[in-house]
């Protein structure tokens, strides 16, 4: 559509809404204030820049779409690029294996702020904030898939060193950038078969984790989480922090707890965790992913689970508790476009919610369960996508799929050159 469609099927959208007693404009600009972090990790698959060249962990990569970026310029190049494609307040969420060593010998219980400068300079030009998730996968101090919860004291001690450093670094970008930087805290340590003693690696892990959170650091600059999973790839059997014991020690411990919408069983949903877990915690991290049977990250659609988890956030007023990030790779189709599906249909939801009508919690808190079923099913039929032009447009970002192109050339263009 033209400019003047548009405008006209927002002003017919406008109106409709009203009738609903909602605001449009009022929405559109609440929802283009929500944060949403994108994860460095979907432009390389994962692989980062510290020296890994292949995933362990229990999570995997799968395709060969030409264009991967192979260094941190290439990786900052697609981000910049996809930028223009995507309306809205915008994070980038780090992962510590996106170190630039630049020919330092130093190790991840080593890195500093200045490992990830170029990250944090590059986040500022692109007015954007940082968050930042240690890698506890992908090298070899892993004893085999433990980390934290090691039985080896000196493999231990080696990830407690990265924690540690970690936070101080996210604390360095925070202070550069003016607001805070979220870190998530994601150990893959399980086994693959039936373990006899399930006890004593959790105890190990608590100890450690312990040690890590043990300095003084702004949980206001640096909130911390801990993500639970059900399980990974090599370790089906047993998980060290599933859900039971990240959640414990996030509420025992006052630091936040992360839902991955890829790391419950495939009949668990996270949007119904939401309002439950924030009765006991202050504040939570979303990784918000589209499981297919298991935690197989593909890139989110704009499907039910998707519009539930924003609606429960922006209807239950949560915005100032939970820190939305994206978290998926796929490796089958151009790296840009999946980033720009998934932030476009984030924020496409987050819209949605706002354009919820009050009337439907008024009605229910009336107990008039008819009303509240009746007007759920007329909202579910307003001109949402005459709305979502119009932000998209006033966004000075492509609308409809007029971005596709713009892929298809910076493809043809850049990445089948790399």
């Amino acid at each position: 559509m033209n400019k003047e469609q548009i405008i006209k099927g927002y002003e017919y959208a406008r109106e409709a809404y009203a009738a609903f007693g909602v605001d449009i404009d009022k929405a559109m600009e609440k929802a283009d204030s929500i944060p949403v972090s994108m994860h460095c990790w979907q432009g390389d698959d994962v692989i980062g820049f510290d020296g890994s060249d292949s995933l362990t962990g229990g999570i995997q990569t799968t395709g060969n779409y030409p264009g991967r970026a192979r260094t941190p310029e290439e990786l900052r190049e697609d981000i910049a690029f996809v930028r223009k494609l995507i309306p809205g307040t915008m994070k980038l969420n780090m992962h510590a294996c996106y170190a630039e060593k630049d020919g330092e010998k130093v190790d991840r219980d080593g890195y500093s702020i200045r490992h990830f400068q170029k990250w944090v300079d590059f986040c500022k030009k692109q007015k954007m904030g940082m968050d930042f998730n240690p890698t506890f996968f992908s090298h070899p101090m892993m004893d085999g898939d433990f980390s934290l919860s090691s039985y080896d004291e000196d493999t231990r001690n080696f990830w407690i060193e990265h924690g540690k450093r970690c936070r101080e670094i996210a604390l360095e970008a925070a202070k550069q950038l003016g607001q805070p930087c979220a870190v998530n805290f994601w150990m893959p340590d399980g086994y693959k078969d039936i373990c006899e003693d399930t006890k004593s690696h959790r105890d190990l892990m608590t100890a450690s984790l312990d040690e890590i959170f043990s300095e003084d650091i702004d949980p206001e600059l640096v909130p911390c989480g801990i993500e639970s999973k059900l399980f990974g790839v090599g370790v089906e059997a047993y998980t060290v922090a599933s859900h039971e014991y990240s959640y414990g020690y996030a509420v025992s411990r006052g630091v936040l707890y992360t839902l991955d919408a890829g790391h419950f069983h495939p009949t668990e949903v996270i949007s119904a965790k939401l309002s439950a877990v924030l009765q006991f915690c202050d504040r939570i991290i979303l990784h918000v992913s589209r499981p297919i049977r298991w935690d197989s990250d593909h890139v989110i659609v704009f499907d039910d689970e998707l519009k539930a988890i924003m609606h429960e956030i922006v209807c239950n007023h949560l915005e100032d508790r939970v820190f939305i990030a994206l978290d998926y790779f796929d490796a089958s189709i151009n790296r840009i476009a999946a980033w720009s599906i998934g932030m476009r249909n984030a924020r496409k939801a987050l819209l949605m919610a706002y354009l919820t009508p009050a009337a439907i919690a008024k009605a229910e808190h009336k107990g008039d369960l008819t009303s509240r079923l009746a007007l759920q099913e007329e909202a579910k039929t307003l001109p949402f996508g005459a709305v979502w032009d119009y932000y998209c447009m006033k966004q000075g970002v492509p609308t409809g799929d007029k971005w596709i192109s713009k892929v298809k050339k910076y493809e043809k263009d850049v990445l089948c050159n790399r």
